[in-house]
């Protein structure tokens, strides 16, 4: 399986349930995530477009599982995820309709990329 680094460092926001979707939203290209529970509004974006929140936690990378997953395949988190876990590299995982996403803190980018490899995934831009 191919990993990819995206561009950029990423912030994850938090804003209580009712909160609207800020205006800032429409102008972020690239990587972007928004989620909406009975418990809070979620998002994850470049963290030049954050502006003051209360809480909010900053400097993630992200690491794309390249290509199209099929929603029958089964484990692909966990194999990515157990590695990191045995070495004590936190990530927050974001799953889209085709593929997953793994953000860890920047200064563990390097660490994370080489457990990876290990684990026999290929990073294609490390």
């Amino acid at each position: 399986m191919k990993l990819s680094v995206q561009g950029g460092t990423y912030a994850v926001v938090k804003l209580p349930p009712e909160s609207n979707i800020p205006n800032w939203v429409s102008q972020s290209d690239g990587f972007l995530s928004i989620t909406r529970t009975e418990d809070e509004l979620s998002i994850v974006c470049p963290e030049s477009y954050v502006a003051e929140y209360e809480h909010v936690e900053p400097n993630w990378k992200a690491v794309k599982v390249e290509g199209i997953l099929d929603f029958s395949l089964t484990g692909i988190l966990a194999g990515l995820t157990q590695p990191l876990a045995e070495n004590q590299i936190s990530i927050f995982a974001i799953s889209t309709y085709n593929t997953d996403y793994l953000l860890v803190k920047e200064h563990t980018l390097d660490k994370a990329l080489e457990v990876l490899a290990q684990a026999g995934y290929e990073v294609l831009n490390p």
